[in-house]
Order: structure tokens, then sequence, then C-alpha cells
């Protein structure tokens, strides 16, 4: 399909060089070159669909890159990227050495700060307003957050401290579960207009210096002054941060919208501006279930219709521990399950809706999540924390000191462990084998398939204390799960294969890998399960017994399962040659999964290469 209008746009500058009336037709390009361009690669759709008309007013109205925007979390991006000279670069969004499915500081100037993560956006901005406060510099920042996002703790610690500050920064809250109806949305447009524009500023600051030769009549103003903003805008609490708070307006209505953020941009201190937009904007099918089209793969731009895939013979590790979950609960009426807000990811659909009761979505607020489950252990229920491995590290201390400290029998479910492909180093779980083992009281374990997964996590349920399973993303080897309760050997790891000279003690997902280069080496396979407790008895046969040893894990080697075998080979005084085999001390870029394991040494034609250069002749 050919776009004129957004093809002659290859930089901001371009875009501010239209006529207003020209806007709304390139808005229309944009969507649909967006629907066409994600449904070739995949990502996410419907939150990117829904920011079009903001994007195109922000880079319209300010001075971009000077001006800074950052976005949060980074899944409504797509339009900025096309619009920041990254158009042609699309069909390569989220595969390998092809653009980031995040702004990204290394891929262009007008990404501003790197983000992935939720609620870090203000934060950010406010850093940036006050560095340009500091540098006598004029240039604006702008932080535009999901109303999603907002309810995570670290949003709201930074408009607490930005409402205290004089910096010129902006808030956006892209509110896009609101719907507003065609009266309401036609005063709270007019209404926002008149808020930011020079007249009511003017009136507002005159009216202040008549009425303060009168204090009381002064109070008796400001006071009517919010009770009549506080019957038509829900701005109180914003205002209380010390915002000047604004809206809401409509997000799809591009002269309002110009309008407003041009006042805004006149406007001196912190700003908060309401935003509210449609999930899915312009595309049926994304309209209808904004969730569904959130992060899509491939699909048929006319139908939404995902595009034919062999049918998966073999359940994901979310997959099992959904059902485990599930079949959990029927058994111990303690068990409660808890997401901070990933349902549909963590695989709680099921348990959520046979479960409500016991079931607890506390919001994009890790945190809070770690500390509510240590609450719940208190009183003798035993919770269930459904947490991404990435995410799980923004709770770091309230596993520390609240969860482990008191040895509270918490389980954590920890999914997509390792590399996780397209979403890139933001989501991949490279790190929780380090930062968990290190924590007393923890039980860790790492499956090496979908049968081990559903035992390890009635094992960690069963366990009084702390206890994680760390699994990946996707399916596994294939193995058949079996349907019954069944807890492993605490701390006892499993010979897969019996060979000679060399040793492969494999971690989770590298216990295939080890196994297929096995028959190569005739090696020995060992299938070491439990990261913590390790089996220190294992390892010492295994070094008795073997020339070499070689340890395998998808997780960082610095701190990780390899570096816990030869701690424990230092302590029982024996020397052995070893070759430590995991992702480099460098964050992994996005891509496909299986080329980003052979660039890090880890499949297992690299493996097998590895092993036999450190072979003793």
């Amino acid at each position: 399909m050919n776009y004129p209008l957004l093809e002659s746009i290859q930089s901001p500058a371009d875009l501010r060089q239209l006529e207003r009336r020209q806007l709304p037709q390139l808005a229309e390009d944009l969507r649909a070159f967006l629907i066409d361009s994600v449904s070739q690669t995949g990502g996410h759709l419907s939150s990117n669909l829904g920011a079009v008309e903001l994007t195109v007013a922000l880079h319209y109205v300010f001075n971009t890159p000077e001006d800074r925007i950052v976005w949060d979390v980074g899944h409504q991006s797509y339009p900025h990227k096309i619009l920041t000279g990254r158009r042609e670069e699309m069909p390569t969004m989220r595969q390998t050495d092809g653009l980031a499915g995040f702004p990204k500081r290394e891929e262009s100037p007008y990404d501003t700060f790197g983000v992935g993560h939720s609620s870090t956006s203000i934060s950010a901005a406010l850093g940036m307003a006050v560095a340009a406060q500091q540098k006598g510099e004029q240039r604006r920042a702008i932080a535009v957050i999901g109303d999603g996002a907002m309810t995570a703790g670290m949003a709201f610690e930074a408009l607490n401290n930005a409402g205290a500050m004089d910096a010129n920064v902006l808030v956006i809250l892209n509110d896009n579960e609101m719907s507003i109806s065609p009266n309401v949305g036609a005063l709270s447009n007019y209404l926002a207009k008149l808020m930011s524009g020079s007249i009511y500023r003017t009136m507002r600051k005159g009216g202040e210096k008549v009425l303060g030769v009168v204090p009381p009549i002064l109070e008796l103003a400001k006071r009517a002054e919010e009770h009549v903003k506080g019957m038509v805008v829900p701005g109180t609490l914003f205002e209380e941060f010390g915002f000047n708070y604004i809206g809401p307006i409509d997000g799809h209505d591009l002269d309002v919208l110009i309008t407003t953020l041009s006042n805004i941009r006149q406007l001196d201190g912190p700003q908060f501006l309401h935003v509210v937009t449609k999930k899915g904007k312009g595309f049926g099918p994304a309209e209808q279930d904004p969730c569904l089209f959130h992060g899509v793969a491939k699909f048929d731009p006319l139908t939404g219709q995902a595009q034919s895939k062999t049918a998966a013979s073999k359940p994901t590790y979310t997959q099992v521990f959904g059902d485990w979950l599930c079949d959990m609960a029927a058994a111990d009426p303690t068990l409660v399950g808890i997401t901070p807000a990933m349902r549909e990811g963590s695989g709680l659909v099921r348990f959520s809706r046979e479960y409500p009761q016991r079931y607890f979505d506390v919001g994009i607020a890790e945190q809070h999540a770690l500390t509510f489950a240590a609450g719940l252990a208190c009183e003798g229920l035993k919770p269930v924390v459904a947490i991404y491995s990435t995410f799980l590290q923004r709770a770091y201390d309230q596993l520390i000191h609240d969860v482990a400290l008191q040895n509270l029998p918490v389980v954590l479910a920890i999914d997509r462990a390792g590399l996780v492909g397209a979403d890139g180093p933001t989501h991949a779980g490279s790190l929780d084998i380090s930062f968990l083992r290190c924590v007393p009281n923890m039980l860790v374990m790492a499956p090496a398939d979908e049968d081990e997964c559903r035992k390890m996590l009635t094992t960690a349920f069963r366990y009084n204390g702390p206890s994680a399973v760390r699994y990946p993303r996707g399916t596994g080897p294939g193995v058949a799960v079996s349907q019954d309760l069944q807890a492993l050997p605490l701390g006892r790891a499993q010979v897969r294969r019996q060979g000679k000279r060399v040793a492969l003690l494999a971690f989770g997902s590298m216990v295939s890998v080890a196994e297929q280069v096995a028959g190569e080496l005739d090696a020995t396979v060992v299938n070491m399960r439990f990261v913590k407790p390790l089996d220190r008895d294992m390892v010492r046969q295994m070094a008795e017994q073997h020339e070499l040893l070689v340890t395998l894990e998808e997780n960082a080697l610095m701190g990780g399962a390899g570096s816990a075998v030869a701690e424990a080979l230092a302590e029982m005084h024996m020397v052995k040659p070893i070759l430590h085999l995991g992702l480099p001390d460098r964050f992994v870029e996005h891509g496909d999964t299986a080329e980003l394991l052979r660039r890090c040494g880890l499949d297992a034609a690299s493996v097998l290469q590895r092993v036999r250069q450190q072979l003793p002749e």
C-alpha cells in the first residue's frame, strides 16, 4: 500500500512543516501503515493504535528531540518510531539485528530513555527537566504514561517528588480504559482548552492579586474553584501532588490535542494532562478485544485472524503451571494465587475463573505483590506468586526482607527465565539464578522438562520456606505431564546418561542441549534440578569419576549455577578442570531465540566445540 503523506515524513521536522488540516490524513495513513506493518512482524498492536493522534500531536507541538519525550513501558512507541525516521526499518521490528520493540537510546536520538518495565517515565522525565533547569536550558520534558502504569508505586513516588519542584515537566496520562460520552467529552475538551489557555491563566493570577488583600475571600475563592473543578474533572488527586491538572480530553481529536499541548507548552512548573484514548482504535478486531491484540503474532490485516501455523502438540511451561495451580488449589484450600497484572501472560486465566475468591491481581506492583504474599503467609495461607523473572527484579528487597528473612512459605513461579527472543533484554530472565541463590532460606529449582516443572511446583508448595521454580518461555522437550501431585527428593540431582571422561552438569533448559551432545562425546549427563540446595554429593561423585566437568545454564555466568558448583568443589578441596557455559557478561539483544543461544555459545554445536577444545589430550 502507498501512504504518500506519511512517506513524506522522514523526521518530526518534516511533520512540523505540515498544515494542521493535513494532520488527520497523516494519522489515518499512520494507523493503516501500523496495522499492515505489525501484521507482518508481530508485536504490540492495540496500545500503539490508541496512541497515533497523541504521537502526531506531540511531535507537531514540541521541538523533538530537543524537547524530550519519555514513553512509559514502550508498548505505544511504534508510531513514534515511524515518525522519527525508522519507517523503512519497521519490517525488522523485534527481529535479530532489527529494530527493538521498545524505545532504545542507542537506536535514535528521539528515544530519550530506554524502557520496557512499567512506571519509570515520570521519574526519568523529571530528571531530564531538572537537568535542563540546572544547565539553564529551555527544553521541555514530557512523560507519557498509561493508566495501568499508574498502579505502580514508583509512579506516585515520582509525582510526589515532581510536585514539590519547580521543573517544567509535563505528565500525560494516556487513559485507554475510560470512555467519554459525547456530551461529557465535549464539555471536558472545552474546559481543557479554557484551563490551559492564556485568558484563564491571566484571570486566575489577576483574581489572586485582587483577592489577596482580603485573605478570607481569597481562601473562599480557592475553595470554590476546587469544588467546581472537582465536579467536572477528576483532577483533585493530581493537584494535591502539586500539578496543574488539565483534562480529560479526547486523545483522538487532533485539534483539541494540539491546542491544549500548545497552551501547556507556555506554562511553567509541573503540568498534568489527562488524555482518553481507545485501545485498538481504527482496527475493529483490536477494538473488540484489545487484550488479545496487545501482543500479537503475524496476522491477516483484513480479518485480524492469526496466520495459520501448526497446532502445538505440547503445552507451554506457562500452561503446565496454570493447570498445576488449579489442581493444587483443589487439593489444598490454603493456596492463593497472586499476579502483578499478568493474568494472561502468567497462565492464571483458568485459576481466576475457577477460584475467583483466591485469585489476586494486585496491579503493576511487584513490590506490593511480594509483601502482600508475605502477609498472607503469616496468617497460614500458602501464596503462589506468578511473576516473570525480569519483573521479580523489581521486588528484590521485599523478597529478601519480607519473605526470606522471615522464612515464609511463599512460592515464586518464575516464568520467562532465560532468553525471551523478540522482547529483548528488558524482558529476559538472565539473572534470577544469580540473585536468588545468594538469599538465605531460598529453595531454587530449574526443570528440565514439563513433567519435572509440575513436580518442582509441588515440591516448592510443600516446602516450609520461600521457594522458586524458574522455567523458560514457550514449550519444552515435549515430555508427557503426569496428573498427580508428586514432589521430588529435596536437593537430589538425576543422572540422565552415564558416560566417560566428561560430565555435563546441566540446569533447566540446558539439559536437553547436554543430551544432544552427549552421544558425540560419550559424556555423562546430569540433570542438576536444584540450584539450591545443590547436590554436593553428585558434584563430588562426578569430579571423582571424570576428567572434565562442564556446567551449563541459561543464566548469567557470574554468580550463577556454575559458580555454585565451583564453590562446592573449592569447599571440598577438590581441584578439577571445569568449563562454565552460560550467558555472557552483557545484555543479550532481541531476536530469534535459537540464534541468540547460538551467539551465546549455548546451542548444541557450540557446546560440542567448546568441550572438545577443553578436553585434555
